[in-house]
């Protein structure tokens, strides 16, 4: 069986965030795919295997943590829309049937993957009890991402006290249903980027997500509104970053980046 690791939102090597693809004939017990999440042991895994012509998506399409089965994962869908057009499994717009509802991934010329995502609401909410504290950091304010993703849009006061965060994983935990995603603007727009964020996951088993597609789903809408723009680039990452290109559509956002292939090997399972 054919398993690759791709690095999502980078264009070149060892930087990004990597995920595993699996393309299969159809899933196996969930079982079965919990524990080859957790043998990959990355942030997430994602498994996908065609569906019949003429129906709304083309492929089903799952992913899980190494502990858990989570709603939506925009680096994973990322890196099966590459293993798709790169293998001529796709080409064009590939639609996927997930937990989350469809979402399509279209090739670009340019070598990058462009993905419609459902638009995450924006709930502003009081500073939890604890937040400060777990993070290391003066928190400006907090949003709750509502169904979709449930994560909190944690601003802080400026890119160098998000870059710096050091946070306590086992107390962020207790704060959030799926993870913190704490972000600032950027301090220096003409390097590239708008906003930086960096995502805590460790209620689901990822102390640190590198690049998280799906929390840019939540960015996108909170930062468009306070720079005046519906396009936008993001930068996220501790130890390894990568570069999320946004576009808001009113209950649709559209999120753009490279991926790499960087393992292409075979599982014995």
């Amino acid at each position: 069986m054919r398993i690759r690791i791709v690095d999502a939102f980078t264009d070149r090597p060892f930087s990004g965030n990597p995920a595993g693809v699996l393309l299969l004939d159809s899933f196996p017990d969930d079982h079965w795919l919990q524990k080859v999440a957790a043998e990959v042991n990355l942030s997430e895994t994602a498994f996908a295997h065609p569906l019949p012509a003429g129906g709304e998506a083309d492929w089903a399409l799952r992913w899980f943590t190494p502990t858990t089965e989570v709603d939506m994962c925009g680096h994973a869908t990322l890196a099966t829309a590459h293993v798709l057009h790169t293998t001529g499994r796709a080409t064009g717009t590939v639609r996927f049937a997930a937990r989350c509802g469809i979402l399509s991934a279209t090739a670009g010329e340019d070598g990058t993957v462009t993905m419609d995502f459902p638009t995450s609401a924006l709930t502003a909410v009081p500073t939890p009890e604890g937040l400060e504290k777990a993070l290391g950091a003066e928190v400006v304010s907090v949003h709750d991402t509502a169904a979709h993703v449930g994560d909190l849009v944690v601003e802080l006061r400026d890119e160098a006290t998000v870059r710096a965060l050091a946070p306590d994983f086992a107390a962020l935990t207790r704060l959030s249903r799926r993870g913190v995603i704490a972000t600032a603007a950027a301090e220096q727009p003409d390097r590239g980027y708008d906003f930086v964020s960096r995502g805590f996951f460790p209620a689901v088993g990822i102390d640190e997500d590198p690049v998280t597609g799906s929390a840019h789903t939540a960015l996108a809408p909170f930062w468009s509104a306070r720079l005046g723009r519906d396009e936008l680039t993001g930068f996220q990452g501790g130890a390894r970053t990568g570069i999320v290109r946004t576009r808001l559509r009113g209950d649709r956002t559209l999120l753009t980046g490279h991926a790499v292939t960087v393992v292409d090997g075979e599982l014995h399972a």
